[in-house]
């Protein structure tokens, strides 16, 4: 019989809380492990503090999120490729066996022309997976940007390894269950949360929007599915951290329950 599924938080579950925060919330509420969201909390792009976090909490970190977003842009300097290195450094010194990646901005020229082989390249020098994770179309009322490049599908590269994201899969308006299926043995990382349809990225908790979480995740289970499963969720909005603890009790629980095979 195999092994269960790990059931991982992803550090931005907490925001705004710290990553120290998240470590600790993993760790009392019964998760498997931790994604960290390298971002502008200074302690998540710091290897040493994040090594004490894991050996404190006991907690595996299963993979690193590289820092990819409008809000990261100066975090670990400023080349794109420069944060993909640094990324894999904290990886491997931590014991992380994936290192999360979005596709460029499209105003990143330079960086996406060569992007798909720079991937390749990087896992082979490194010997880690870069698991690059699906996205969407930006919308603005009836306008749609693309705003990534080659493209915000990654279904549709040739990548060898992908993060399926059930947030951004529902702001995209596609269909987990299909994309597991087109990705096959690339499937190598899940974010698990919900989504409404809406433009929003909304990272619901699973369960609480029209993604079909439960059935997305006893499929790719079935189907052999060995990598890690991290639940990334909004809280934000919670009133305390009562509340907020609820929510990723409840996330934790769902996942579980439908990953368990």
């Amino acid at each position: 019989m195999p092994d269960p599924i790990r059931v991982s938080l992803s550090t931005s579950s907490v925001y705004p809380g710290s990553t120290a925060s998240g470590f600790e919330a993993a760790a009392r509420l019964g998760y498997d492990g931790v994604e960290v969201m390298v971002g502008i909390d200074d302690v998540s792009a710091d290897i040493t503090a994040i090594k004490a976090l894991s050996s404190f909490h006991e907690m595996p970190v299963v993979s690193v999120h590289a820092p990819c977003l409008l809000v990261t842009q100066r975090v670990w300097g400023s080349d794109p490729w420069g944060k993909l290195h640094r990324s894999a450094e904290m990886a491997h010194e931590v014991g992380a066996s994936v290192v999360v990646v979005h596709p460029p901005f499209r105003w990143q020229r330079d960086y996406a022309r060569g992007f798909v082989e720079g991937i390749a390249d990087l896992e082979a020098e490194h010997g880690i997976v870069y698991a690059v994770e699906n996205m969407y179309p930006w919308r603005t009322g009836k306008r749609e940007f693309q705003a990534y490049a080659p493209g915000w599908d990654p279904i549709e590269q040739d990548y060898a390894h992908v993060t399926l994201d059930l947030s951004h899969s529902s702001t995209a308006g596609g269909d987990p269950l299909e994309m597991a299926a087109a990705l096959g043995h690339r499937l190598a990382h899940v974010h698990i949360a919900d989504g409404s349809g809406s433009a929003k990225d909304e990272h619901m908790i699973p369960g609480r929007g029209t993604q079909p979480c439960g059935e997305f995740l006893s499929t790719v289970v079935e189907d052999g599915f060995e990598g890690e499963v991290v639940v990334e969720i909004n809280t934000r909005k919670a009133k305390d951290q009562s509340e907020r603890e609820a929510d990723l009790l409840e996330a934790l629980a769902f996942t579980r329950l439908h990953a368990s095979v």
